[in-house]
């Protein structure tokens, strides 16, 4: 009699599942998404296809696929498949499977899948006990966190896995999901929409507003559609269009860890500052408004303001760098919410001022002849002169020309060198002809040509390198 309920019992789970959870894929095939990794010729679908998966780390942000295709993995390879959250789990059931993986290689040669959600929470004692069985193959580790492995995890764990990134849905996968939950009659609402007459319709505009406001999350998607059919019961027949959708999925708020050791804190200052960088104001300040809803430090805003105005504008607009300054003081005094304001003013400053890396260029150019012992020692007449001296060396300072009594007259500019300069080879500084940088460029080049320096000597430094 066990035997006969089993089968109504399994329906009946299925059917309060969510539907999130039925379309579920269940091969490689039905897997939306993640091209960048499981197209043909990519590094995991090679794995998977040589059946020789190691133990590998998935991260990316949530609704994006990874516990799914742990459970993919498992059924392609045909491994057992343990799953467990790496916040609840014990060190007492780790040694349990890791028992049982072992006693079921043993007597029928399947091995294990053991997959750890939130791995980034993995305790050290936890680890010292699953790292030797990873390491000889006795299980497949693969892990999931929404957070940057490299900065969550120990190293110990990332040297021994193969880390994947995964990526929000796209626009278009998103409405894929949506169209198969829509036309699957077991999982998902098929029995409807294929009645005749149908007894669900459901249109583009709606499916578009749950694929845009999901933000590449198809469970979010797919929760937002099952919540308009369910609040919809007892019409006959339901119709959803874009109000319907658009009242069914709730405001998401934004994914931001403002921890340093956080991905998004990386990523989201990393997109701001590229923002500003290529001069777009509105970019700029929607990635501004992510940290500052996420609760970023604003000080740790303006400081990145800083450093940009002299390493992206620099003397194209001298006055970036006392806005930033400014800027900075008064988020330390005034505090938020206001602060907000004043961080605004200075993106928007930035983002619209002339750009130039030649300041930058020019100390990394510097920087590496130093590096690379490619130095002079401090010339005679530009030491200091009351400085100690051994018996018999020179007097130093002897033969420096006063630049303001003996150096070249430079029309509209006034004396300069009027002493003896180390020139190593290249011209360090080479300003461009952006906003005032321009005036600069026009001055240097009357400087040099005084002093008989004109001309490119050597290699320049690259004025277009990206920074690190």
């Amino acid at each position: 009699m066990a035997d006969l309920f089993a089968g109504q019992r399994e329906k009946a789970r299925r059917e309060a599942e969510p539907l999130a959870a039925r379309l579920r894929p269940r091969t490689l095939a039905e897997v939306v998404g993640q091209r960048h990794i499981l197209g043909p010729g990519k590094l995991l679908r090679r794995m998977l296809d040589a059946g020789t998966l190691t133990s590998v780390i998935f991260h990316g942000p949530p609704g994006t696929g990874k516990t799914t295709l742990a459970e993919v993995i498992a059924n392609h390879l045909d491994r057992h498949f343990e799953r467990e959250n790496a916040a609840a789990v014990g060190v007492a059931r780790i040694r349990a499977i890791l028992d049982e993986a072992e006693a079921r290689l043993a007597s029928s040669g399947r091995k294990t899948v053991l997959f750890l959600d939130e791995i980034h929470r993995f305790s050290k004692s936890q680890q010292d006990v699953l790292l030797a069985d990873v390491e000889r193959g006795l299980i497949t580790l693969i892990g999931a966190t929404t957070e940057n492995p490299m900065f969550a995890l120990n190293s110990a764990l990332i040297s021994r896995s193969t880390v994947f990134r995964f990526e929000p849905l796209s626009i278009d996968e998103v409405m894929q999901v949506l169209r198969r939950a829509l036309a699957d009659p077991g999982r998902g609402y098929g029995r409807l929409t294929g009645a005749s007459p149908p007894r669900l319709v459901v249109s583009d505009d709606a499916l578009s507003a749950w694929a845009v406001a999901s933000d590449g999350d198809a469970r979010r998607a797919l929760s937002a559609l099952e919540v308009a059919v369910l609040s919809a019961r007892g019409q006959e027949p339901v119709v959803i269009g874009r109000a319907e959708a658009e009242e069914s999925i709730q405001r998401k708020l934004a994914v931001y860890d403002a921890r340093a050791g956080g991905d998004q804190h990386y990523d989201v200052i990393s997109a701001f500052i590229k923002s500003v960088r290529a001069s777009d104001p509105d970019a700029a300040l929607y990635w501004l408004a992510r940290m500052l809803e996420g609760g970023e430090d604003p000080r740790f805003i303006a400081r990145r303001l800083a450093i940009l105005a002299s390493e992206d504008i620099g003397n194209a607009d001298p006055r970036a760098l006392s806005l930033c300054a400014t800027a900075w003081e008064l988020v330390e005094r005034i505090g938020m919410p206001e602060a907000r304001i004043t961080l605004a003013q200075a993106t928007t400053y930035l983002a619209l001022a002339p750009k130039s890396n030649a300041s930058y260029a020019a100390i990394e150019a510097a920087l590496d002849d130093v590096r690379q012992g490619r130095t002079v020692a401090v010339p005679v007449p530009l030491r200091d002169r009351h400085a100690p001296r051994s018996e018999g060396s020179p007097v130093h300072g002897a033969g420096y020309r006063y630049t303001h009594t003996e150096g070249a007259l430079v029309p509209g500019y006034g004396p300069v060198g009027g002493s003896e300069l180390p020139v190593l080879g290249p011209r360090y500084y080479r300003p461009t002809e952006h906003g005032q940088e321009a005036e600069l460029r026009t001055r240097l080049e009357a400087i040099r040509a005084a002093l008989g320096l004109d001309g490119a000597r050597g290699d320049q430094p690259d004025e277009t390198r990206a920074p690190d």
